[in-house]
């Protein structure tokens, strides 16, 4: 079923002042950009960008309506048979930024612009770290249990900080592999 003509319009304006934004942080720096800047920019109100990114500026670069959730959930259940869940998950993370070096430049300049403005790095941490019940929820699914135990929501933490941790060594690739072999040897069986 196609889009009404609503929401192909809400989706054209979250597009209008999501490309905006990054267009004027790009061009100026997060910290010298203003929100009424992006709303000029994207000729709409200030309301209008408030009532799509409730959040504020950062959601104009890391707001993803849900899909955090829906990719860490595919990770786990479309993993092919045989594949640990957390194997999965590290296959996952090994393949998003910033550990994949084959970045289309548009996205690579974004994920740039997340790593070197702390308060984007900041709030994408919190995205991340939103993740954690429903992670635990398919930990504990991955290991049979009705409902996730105190230890599948500590793991699914550590598996969510991983990648921070990771990504801030010199060779972020190799200490993401490492980070995995070590959450494996304390959760044997997932």
């Amino acid at each position: 079923m196609t889009a009404g003509r609503r929401d192909r319009k809400k989706a054209a304006t979250r597009k209008a002042l999501a490309d905006a934004a990054l267009h004027l942080f790009l061009e100026r720096g997060y910290d010298n950009v203003t929100v009424k800047e992006i709303a000029e920019a994207a000729d709409t109100a200030i309301a209008t960008l408030f009532a799509h990114f409730p959040a504020g500026k950062e959601a104009l670069i890391l707001d993803d309506s849900g899909e955090r959730e829906a990719s860490l959930t595919a990770a786990i259940r479309e993993r092919p048979d045989g594949v640990s869940a957390l194997d999965a998950l590290h296959a996952f993370f090994a393949n998003r930024a910033p550990f994949r070096e084959d970045l289309p430049e548009e996205y690579q300049r974004r994920m740039d612009l997340v790593l070197t403005t702390p308060a984007l790095w900041a709030y994408a941490r919190t995205v991340w770290v939103a993740c954690q019940g429903t992670l635990a929820a398919l930990l504990a699914e991955a290991a049979g249990l009705a409902e996730p135990d105190d230890s599948l929501h500590v793991l699914a933490r550590y598996v969510l900080e991983t990648p921070d941790l990771a990504s801030a060594r010199p060779d972020r690739n190799a200490a993401l592999a490492e980070a995995f072999a070590h959450l494996k040897q304390g959760w044997p069986g997932l």
